[in-house]
């Protein structure tokens, strides 16, 4: 049986390639700076292995991504092409759709603390005066149900303006230790509540060198900026919403 729709309406082209299960979101990280299979993985965290390499196979012969081949033992890079980068505005407004009109809400099927952390890896910026080594370690509680664990930790290890994820203590000091409850630490990066709010509740604790955990909410989207790389584009207007005056 032909795979597809069977029509020559443009819609119907376009769907066969972007509403493969996934796509989107393989898009959506490749538009936001992932190249290497690993970190697009990273990503998309319930996304198999295998279906992922399907994907970007597809995503290769469709014409939209470029596989460059690295030297042997080193990793080759994924990137969009021009058609590929003619997709960012779509994207970008799939996901300005779901914020402004979805009426979903967020359920606890869609708490990721990897997801989350890989979010918030991407967006570290410390202060280029600050040239040691800074260890943030974040301890979630309240996980889906159905986790392996009740309680998992993450790091992220940033210096000379590199950001290392690690599941496992890396064995450097930490400066800062977020202990979250995982829902309520997403709906402060979702910008759904204040990081104030969720600390006055006990939901979120900020413990160790004084001058850094005051530092971190400048240094994390802690105010809703995640949006921005979860397929927001920094600066759009959402429909129906007072334009911006000029400055």
């Amino acid at each position: 049986m032909r795979k597809g729709y069977g029509q020559f309406c443009p819609i119907a082209v376009a769907a066969e390639v972007l509403c493969e299960r996934w796509v989107p979101l393989v898009l959506r990280e490749l538009m936001y700076g992932s190249r290497r299979f690993n970190d697009i993985a990273r990503g998309v965290p319930l996304m198999s292995r295998g279906l992922l390499a399907t994907r970007l196979q597809q995503l290769a012969r469709a014409g939209i991504v470029r596989h460059t081949s690295a030297a042997p033992g080193k990793e080759g890079e994924y990137r969009l092409t021009a058609a590929g980068e003619a997709l960012r505005p779509i994207v970008e407004q799939m996901g300005l759709w779901a914020q402004h009109w979805s009426t979903r809400g967020l359920l606890d099927q869609d708490l990721d603390d990897a997801l989350l952390i890989w979010g918030l890896r991407r967006t570290l910026k410390l202060p280029r005066a600050l040239r040691r080594r800074v260890v943030l370690r974040f301890d979630f509680v309240g996980l889906p149900r159905g986790a392996r664990v009740a309680r998992r930790s993450w790091w992220l290890v940033a210096q000379a303006g590199e950001v290392e994820l690690c599941l496992k203590d890396p064995g450097f000091d930490t400066d800062v230790l977020v202990t979250a409850d995982l829902r309520s630490f997403t709906e402060v990066v979702l910008g759904e509540r204040s990081l104030k709010s969720a600390q006055r509740d006990g939901r979120v604790r900020l413990q160790g060198d004084p001058s850094l955990a005051r530092a971190l909410p400048a240094w994390l989207p802690l105010n809703g900026e995640l949006k921005a790389t979860l397929g927001i584009a920094p600066g759009m207007p959402v429909p129906g919403s007072a334009p911006t005056p000029p400055p």
